[in-house]
């Protein structure tokens, strides 16, 4: 599995011990409002870690979990997801209540992006996010990404905020 890095942080493959904090942070309500509603269960935790870690098997990528560089702390999670039923390839950033507000989705988001538009048959890159999700909207525009429609996934009204690999050349 490929592992990024940025000035702070270790994007990589998810280890068994990630999940006790990857379960704190899907039972946080203030996170979970934006990711489907509902806090998740250990078990459901579990289920979904298990399926983060299945993309990267299936599809040849998925969400790293990320780490502080200096500290080797989990803080989320950040990659692309395209699973059955999806609209299109996805770029998802989930990052801690804790670590919040620190440039840190944007940054580990940064440089998932780039690793998507290496892939010389990517044409587009999109971000589903839901309406109320100030804070997302705002790493979205950061990278790049522009407002592209309203939509309806998995029985939920969002928005989605997309940029082609035309458009992510000319912002360099």
């Amino acid at each position: 599995m490929i592992e990024l890095e940025t000035e702070r942080l270790i994007l990589r493959q998810w280890r068994n011990d990630d999940f006790e904090p990857y379960a704190r942070l899907c039972g946080d309500e203030k996170i979970m409002r934006y990711l489907g509603g509902n806090v998740l269960c250990r078990e459901d935790s579990w289920r979904h870690m298990a399926m983060l870690v299945g993309h990267w098997q299936l599809k040849g990528f998925g969400h790293w979990a990320v780490e502080l560089k200096h500290s080797g702390e989990f803080i989320g999670r950040i990659g692309c997801l395209e699973p059955e039923g999806w609209p299109d390839f996805e770029l998802g950033w989930t990052i801690c209540s804790n670590h919040q507000r620190q440039g840190l989705a944007s940054e580990g988001a940064r440089a998932a992006l780039q690793w998507a538009f290496a892939d010389p048959n990517r044409q587009q890159v999109i971000s589903i996010i839901h309406p109320d999700n100030i804070a997302s909207k705002q790493v979205a525009l950061k990278l790049g990404l522009r407002f592209w429609r309203k939509a309806t996934v998995k029985g939920i009204e969002v928005v989605i905020y997309g940029i082609t690999k035309v458009d992510y050349q000319n912002l360099s």
